[in-house]
């Protein structure tokens, strides 16, 4: 399935889920947001939340700074 993923569109396996994704995209799970079709997805919900073909999903690290 086609899923594009901060800009980028790439293939996924079918019914993956946001926590999945995150680990194939080798995002860092800490301190991350997830938006899909731009609405936000706790992240309770990342483990359950499945992806469909065609969805947008931003995925947004916190960087600390001074």
């Amino acid at each position: 399935m086609n899923v594009t993923v901060n800009g980028v569109a790439a293939e996924y396996p079918d019914g993956v889920t946001i926590e999945r994704l995150v680990q194939l995209a080798d995002v860092p799970p800490n301190y991350l947001a997830v938006e899909v079709n731009k609405d936000v997805v706790p992240r309770e919900q990342h483990g359950t939340h499945r992806l469909r073909d065609g969805d947008t999903v931003e995925v947004v690290t916190l960087v600390g700074g001074g």
